[in-house]
């Protein structure tokens, strides 16, 4: 009996699925009816069929309903006839692109733009809405048309919308800013136009317009302070008041708004928050809206990250809140969430752990890792990448680390996998997690190796994309910290004197300095560690030199100043090559780099610079005294006791260890 009665609920579901698409392939044959009151009811249905259901708007997007709505309102004319039409087209493509991107581009590629603007001058009222409606679908996705607010008539059509009676056509010109506003210039030229006046008027106006106004105020006064003290400075604080009073409005769509409004103000001029209850209101509303199930609460959880993020009071306000544990909650509910909020409940998660153990411990002790693990394997990138934000900030967390949570095969496996990833954002992400997961002293780290980790990782760091490059060379340089023989040897049989020679003389210099800290780590240890750079002719050591010749970044120099140190500690030999990088022959009479870098303004490559000297003249060395002279005979040694005060103590003492060693040579 259960087999036929399961058989019987199949074939019931089937015939409602094929009565359900022959009546969307009805629909759709009559939007082409030659009789208009035919075409406007089966417009009609059509809308009344897809509002609010994505669903239903994939299946008519697949019959091709918008190519076909879309000659409906441009066949269309001007007359009273047709305003029916025109109102029931528009509000349809707008129903399309409201919440759905593939309905949005499907839209645009219909070519409807231009003939939803011509809408706006219908000298109907009803046409003139559905026209504005529908275009501020558009306008809330990125696929847009852009902007220019550089062109006059741009700007003049933009105020016409803005001072209209219209609320939706007022409002549309708010969401227009909103969109296309993304550069410092574009603020400056709208706000020296009167937009910040404009906009601030409809605050007062009606839901829709305060809803667009909020949103536009925030792209405009982002990262703008001067701005922001314009907005807070009007009318006596009586908007920036009542912006703070509207968190607590009854709509959830307003609420989210303008906590998004004030987080742009908190992060651009965080004066204005000086009181904890405005911030502890300001999370507790964020959090409240996480439960949201609409799109209020998808972009709640941005939101939320977005105010937390590097914050550590706040941080700590929201972990007392009990923000993890809401989140998690959420997560584990099961039901299918859309990726936008995913990812902002990961980054949101990852934000948390960035800077707190506490928070760190509690987030993984609600035994979140498999949650974590499906998100990485997620079919939406921006997800993926949040997933791996959230392993690198939990990785943090030494107790866990320690503890060999993050090696186990299910997790380093998929983390692996993400080294290959079509996305640059996510294999980047994935490297930051595992330039923390390496580092677990305890693990062999080996399953990462027999993952073919460390061949893509070496691969990634051949990048076009400096980003990769760089972040690629950060997780060698962590896995390559303490590393016995064997793994070293492994890793620079891939990559060779020739990769690191590159990868040094890089154009950029974030790349330059992780691979010269990569390399510290590689040469630190045994003396066998430093054969590595003789290779081929002393090849890396020649590219070191040339770059500490030029001058080069602080931070770069640091890291090759280090690595001289490194090979400094070992042989004779060493300690003389080492001598011909910092004089070269070819170079009689110019300026020595070291002198530089012992003036530099930068401790830390002071005293990187002493320790390679401390190296070098070490007394239990055969050739010491005679390096110790030319040394002297640079200026070095003088310079050295110039700076017997400097105001870094760990310079100050290797100092005096250098001065200590020279008096053994004679000097006073």
């Amino acid at each position: 009996m259960p087999t036929t009665s399961s058989s019987a609920a199949s074939s019931s579901s089937s015939s409602s699925s094929s009565s359900s698409g022959n009546r969307q392939a009805d629909v759709f044959s009559r939007l082409a009816s030659s009789d208009p009151e035919v075409k406007l009811k089966a417009l009609r249905e059509v809308k009344n069929q897809i509002i609010g259901n994505r669903t239903k708007k994939l299946s008519f997007l697949k019959l091709g309903a918008i190519p076909a709505i879309a000659s409906a309102l441009s066949d269309a004319d001007d007359s009273d006839k047709c305003n029916n039409i025109l109102v029931q087209s528009a509000a349809a493509l707008g129903s399309f692109a409201c919440g759905f991107e593939a309905g949005v581009q499907a839209v645009l590629d219909a070519g409807v733009f231009p003939h939803l603007l011509r809408l706006l001058t219908n000298p109907d009222e009803k046409v003139v809405d559905a026209g504005a409606r529908s275009l501020r679908m558009i306008f809330q996705s990125n696929q847009a048309p852009n902007y220019d607010f550089l062109q006059e008539k741009n700007m003049e059509f933009l105020f016409s919308l803005l001072n209209s009676n219209n609320e939706n056509v007022s409002g549309l010109g708010a969401s227009i800013i909103a969109h296309a506003c993304g550069t410092s210039i574009e603020q400056q030229v709208l706000l020296e136009a009167g937009v910040l006046e404009k906009l601030v008027i409809l605050l007062d106006g009606s839901l829709s317009q305060r809803e667009a106004c909020l949103e536009s105020l925030a792209t405009v006064l982002k990262n703008n302070p001067v701005a922001v003290s314009d907005f807070v400075g009007f009318e006596s604080g009586r908007y920036f008041d009542s912006v703070t009073e509207l968190t607590k409005d009854r709509y959830p769509r307003t609420r989210l708004l303008s906590c998004l409004f004030l987080v742009v103000i908190y992060n651009t001029s965080p004066s204005y928050f000086l009181n904890m209850g405005t911030k502890l209101r300001l999370i507790k509303t964020l959090l409240e809206l996480l439960n949201d199930p609409g799109q209020s609460g998808d972009d709640a959880a941005l939101v939320f990250s977005c105010l937390i993020a590097d914050k550590e009071d706040l941080q700590k306000l929201a972990y007392e809140a009990n923000a993890i544990k809401n989140i998690v909650d959420i997560l584990k509910t099961g039901s299918e969430l859309q990726p936008k909020r995913l990812q902002g409940l990961f980054l949101s998660l990852a934000e948390l752990c960035s800077k707190l153990e506490d928070c760190r411990c509690s987030f993984l002790s609600l035994e979140v890792l498999d949650l974590m693990i499906d998100a990485l394997r997620h079919k939406s990138a921006d997800v993926r990448t949040a997933a791996c934000i959230c392993f690198r900030n939990a990785a943090r967390s030494v107790k866990n680390l320690s503890a060999g949570r993050f090696t186990s095969d299910r997790i380093m496996l998929p983390l692996v996998q993400l080294l290959h990833d079509p996305s640059s954002s996510v294999q980047v992400a994935v490297i930051g997690a595992l330039s923390n997961i390496v580092l677990d002293f305890s693990s062999p780290k080996s399953t990462f190796i027999e993952y073919g980790g460390l061949k893509q990782l070496i691969e990634l760091s051949k990048s076009m994309d400096p980003n990769t490059r760089c972040s690629a060379l950060r997780a060698l340089r962590n896995l390559m910290f303490l590393a016995d023989n064997k793994r070293k040897e492994l890793f620079y049989s891939d990559i060779k004197a020739q990769g690191f020679a590159s990868l040094i003389s890089d154009p950029d210099p974030p790349v330059q300095e992780q691979a010269l800290a990569l390399l510290r780590n590689l040469v630190d240890g045994c003396i066998s560690s430093i054969e590595f750079v003789f290779d081929e002719d002393g090849l890396i050591l020649d590219a070191i030199g040339r770059q500490l010749r030029k001058d080069p970044q602080a931070q770069m120099a640091i890291q090759g100043m280090y690595v001289l140190t490194n090979v400094a500690s070992g042989t004779e030999l060493h300690k003389e090559v080492v001598m011909q990088q910092l004089f070269p022959q070819e170079k009689p009479g110019s300026e020595n780099f070291v002198l530089k870098f012992l003036q530099s303004d930068e401790s830390q490559l002071r005293s990187a610079t002493v320790w390679t000297i401390i190296n070098l003249t070490s007394p239990s060395s055969i050739g010491a005294f005679d390096r110790h002279v030319k040394l002297r005979n640079a200026g070095i040694i003088p310079q050295l006791k110039n700076m017997v005060n400097d105001a870094c103590l760990d310079v100050k003492i290797r100092i005096r260890t250098v001065l200590g060693q020279s008096m053994s040579f004679g000097e006073n």
